[in-house]
């Protein structure tokens, strides 16, 4: 309950949609109510009208003012006697048009206001799901499956939104309907009402058993169907990979598991949940024709004041009972895989973010000195990747990392702007800690240039202004310009309205690096951090962004990781990084006499990040 409570509230203000819900559900309830109970007056008046004539020329006992058909009699009597059989026939069609046509337009409205409740629940809750996702931090994404993710914030959440607006069903339409219903049979024969309810609950009963497992296999599915957006995303993100090494049909027989899987328990939930439909409409049967033998056995025997046309009427009542029952069982059966699913998004809204920002966190306007290291030290689980780090990088400054794979270069670069934090030690930006720091100031004074180009299904203009959504087209001719990007941009079919496909497949590798070298000069940050930004370049290429680089680095503070000697040898200073320490500094003329580690790195050419 606690759970179906917290989905509750992403529909707020409920109230907004539940009070017009509750009034245009109770007058459609009184109209399609009305419909039926004009069913007895209507008989008479077409088999009966002598007999009505004649008690309506009688005085009659009074009568509870809970005895509907009684009072649609007297009226029904009262045209007869006035109008004549013709008026009042007439007048009951007249009537039971009317109320048709009211029941449907307030059925309508009810069902409208229950969508707007829908959709309005769908927004808020995607909405707080992914506003979470993206303030996770870097670690977390690591660790999971996207598909995973994808399908919490899709699928999960579509289910969601009927558990919630079901909820005013369960609640309140089918139990009105009902308790309506079986007044208006009450109003008719009270002891045919008291067998019909005898047999009520086995029906209740049966449908229960049915449904019980839902929940239990809607979890199933939903986690089986999470494995399959997995897996779809690996081998569309991965395709080169999965045709280079002729891996086509393992990557498929992975898929088609998953989906069998998946199939397989949408149709046990599927088959449960359509057996709860003939099994209520056959139960029902029974139980109209128990009613049937039972108050067909009164009428003919005249052990009740029933008459004829009010025993058709009440069958003909009866009969629709079994609707609300039938989609109060269907409600349950939704509630249960909503919540099956509404437990998933819950625990993804539930993830903290393990880094965030104190209360009053300090804003960095500029960057004024140095970015200094103390003690820091760094692992993931068992593996250290750095310990006890020491360095301060000045101002203007720039700084190269080289050493062999798994020194810990990217990890403590990735330390500056705070995509994790340190387990040990602190890091300071012109010695303020950035613990203190406001994270978005923080990373507005850094620009970011990776080995792998990450660019975004949309123009070379916004791509380019991603970080600057307001900049105006000289600033960001400007920046391509600088990043040696301007004059391959005006090739392309639409300059810089050209979209380039999803991740930039349109483009080159080389052209796409200068793309995000231009998104870095845009912004105009004063520290740059570059993780590798030719290692995946032809020569041509590889010459091009390294110009680039070479203008973007330009009275700036940069960071640079590389293997390339190209891109180093000019480094201010080179930091050579070996099992998580610096085991060598200095200029790269003065590690090339120390015939250390930096000296074999060089020799050999093979640094690998």
């Amino acid at each position: 309950m606690k759970d179906y409570f917290r989905l509750l509230s992403f529909a707020k203000p409920i109230e907004k949609f539940a009070i017009p819900y509750v009034i245009a559900t109770l007058l459609y309830i009184l109209f399609n109510t009305l419909n039926l109970a004009l069913l007895a007056p209507l008989l008479d008046t077409l088999f009966n009208s002598h007999a009505a004539l004649a008690s309506a020329n009688t005085v009659t006992e009074d009568k509870s003012w809970w005895d509907v058909m009684a009072k649609f009699r007297e009226l029904t009597n009262y045209y007869i006697q006035n109008y004549g059989a013709q008026g009042a026939l007439k007048f009951v069609c007249l009537v039971i048009v009317a109320s048709v046509f009211l029941s449907n337009i307030f059925k309508y409205f009810s069902a409208r206001i229950m969508e707007d409740l829908r959709v309005h629940t769908l927004l808020n809750l995607r909405k707080k799901v992914f506003n979470n996702v993206m303030n996770l931090h870097l670690g977390y994404f690591n660790s999971s499956r996207k598909g995973d993710i994808i399908s919490k914030v899709s699928s999960d959440v579509q289910v969601v939104q009927f558990t919630v607006t079901n909820t005013l069903q369960v609640v309140f339409k089918e139990p009105v309907t009902l308790i309506v219903y079986v007044v208006l049979l009450f109003s008719i024969s009270v002891k045919l009402t008291f067998f019909s309810l005898l047999v009520i609950p086995l029906s209740g009963l049966i449908i229960a058993k049915i449904v019980k497992r839902l929940r239990q296999q809607a979890t199933l599915a939903h986690e089986t169907f999470a494995n399959m957006l997995g897996y779809l995303d690996e081998a569309l993100s991965g395709i080169k990979i999965v045709k280079a090494f002729n891996a086509t049909e393992y990557v498929k027989n992975r898929f088609h598991q998953e989906n069998v899987t998946y199939s397989n328990l949408n149709r046990k939930m599927a088959r449960r949940q359509q057996l709860a439909s003939p099994v209520s409409e056959f139960l029902g049967v029974m139980m109209v024709a128990g009613i049937v033998y039972f108050g067909g056995s009164l009428v003919l025997t005249g052990e009740s004041s029933l008459t004829s046309s009010e025993f058709i009427a009440y069958i003909a009542v009866f009969s629709q009972v079994t609707r609300p029952a039938k989609a109060l069982s269907d409600a349950f059966s939704a509630i249960h895989t909503g919540l099956a699913a509404g437990k998933r998004v819950l625990d993804l809204i539930d993830i903290e973010p393990e880094i965030i920002d104190k209360p009053n966190a300090i804003q960095i306007k500029a960057f004024q000195d140095n970015i200094t290291f103390k003690g820091i030290s760094f692992a993931y689980g068992e593996r250290q990747v750095l310990n006890g780090i020491n360095i301060k990088i000045p101002k203007g400054k720039t700084i190269a990392l080289v050493g062999p794979s798994g020194g810990g270069k990217s990890t403590l670069m990735d330390l500056i702007p705070r995509f994790i934090e340190p387990q040990e030690g602190d890091v300071f930006i012109d010695g303020i800690n950035i613990k203190d720091v406001n994270t978005d100031s923080l990373r507005s004074q850094m620009g970011f240039v990776n080995q792998e180009s990450i660019l975004f299904n949309d123009t070379i203009f916004n791509n380019i202004a991603f970080a600057k959504p307001n900049a105006n087209p000289e600033e960001v001719i400007r920046a391509a310009k600088i990043a040696n990007a301007h004059d391959f941009i005006l090739e392309t079919e639409s300059g810089y309205d050209t979209f380039i496909g999803d991740r930039g497949i349109r483009l080159s590798g080389g052209q796409k690096q200068r793309l995000c070298i231009a998104r870095a000069i845009l912004g105009n940050p004063p520290i740059m951090l570059l993780d590798e930004a030719t290692s995946a370049l032809d020569a041509e290429s590889e010459k091009l962004v390294q110009d680039a680089l070479y203008k973007l680095m330009e009275n700036r503070t940069s960071l640079i990781i590389a293997h390339r000697l190209s891109t180093i040898q000019n480094a201010d200073f080179i930091l050579v990084l070996d099992r998580g320490k610096v085991v060598e500094q200095g200029s790269h003329n003065e590690l090339m006499k120390n015939e250390g580690l930096y000296r074999r790195l060089i020799d050999m050419q093979t640094f690998e990040e």
